[in-house]
């Protein structure tokens, strides 16, 4: 099995509890840091079909409140899970709210952004940015806010994760 330096940061969940990004070892996971009043907050009920669909095989939809983009995510980790559930009936694993960038980056936003591709170098810039870490613990893809999560390519890509062996 991969050692990817991904497996080793510690997570906190939206109720509390602890785990670590190992805990998904061997999964493709689609890390999505999200936000429930940004004009793409809609992408929740997308991510959770994604999931509905692919968990079975293995994918698991992660996401991550975040507040750094114009305050676009003001409640408390209790209002962002009745929020979710209540509007997008979301059953993917949330994260307590964090931040992606900046001085108090989450460590696992630390690694993410590692992995750059053409128009998504670097720092995460919006809400819904997803990334696709694959079943070795590497990060496959990147995708824009502005790519919805039943896009050709986040599909395309979510196959090729499902389809490959565990590192």
């Amino acid at each position: 099995m991969s050692s990817s330096p991904l497996y080793e940061i510690d997570l906190t969940m939206n109720d509390g509890s602890g785990g670590s990004f190992g805990d998904y070892r061997g999964k493709p996971v689609l890390v999505v840091n999200v936000a429930s009043k940004c004009g793409f907050t809609p992408q929740y009920a997308g991510l959770e079909e994604l999931y509905g669909k692919y968990a079975e095989r293995g994918l698991v939809v992660l996401g991550m409140p975040c507040n750094q983009f114009m305050g676009q995510e003001p409640g408390n980790d209790a209002d962002i899970a009745e929020f979710c559930s209540t509007t997008f009936g979301v059953s993917f694993p949330l994260l307590a709210k964090g931040d992606v960038r900046g001085k108090d980056q989450h460590p696992l936003y630390g690694e993410l952004t590692q992995f750059k591709n053409g128009v998504l170098p670097g720092l995460v810039k919006w809400n819904f940015e997803k990334f696709l870490v694959g079943r070795d613990g590497k990060v496959m893809a990147r995708f824009a806010p502005t790519v919805e999560p039943d896009a050709p390519e986040v599909i395309a890509a979510i196959e090729q994760a499902l389809e490959a062996p565990a590192g």
